[in-house]
């Protein structure tokens, strides 16, 4: 009897994550994109529930899309 090993999922670009952080990074999709679950939902309770979004997190996905290279895994972008 053989066994198949479990399916690889295709690496995540760079690029998709650069164009989510920059079109849609104030709603946090970079982050659920990446993996980054738990900054994802900070970025959109901070637009939802108090509107300090609006300021804080277009600053922040720019930081982030300059910044981050690797996904919640460590695997580095594709």
């Amino acid at each position: 009897m053989t066994t198949t090993p479990p399916p690889v999922a295709a690496p995540r670009t760079r690029l998709a994550y650069i164009l989510l952080a920059l079109f849609l990074g104030t709603l946090g999709l970079h982050n659920f994109y990446s993996g980054h679950t738990k900054q994802g939902v900070i970025k959109l309770v901070l637009l939802i529930a108090c509107g300090v979004g609006l300021l804080v997190n277009p600053i922040w996905s720019i930081v982030e899309m300059i910044t981050v290279t690797k996904d919640a895994q460590g695997v580095q972008f594709g």
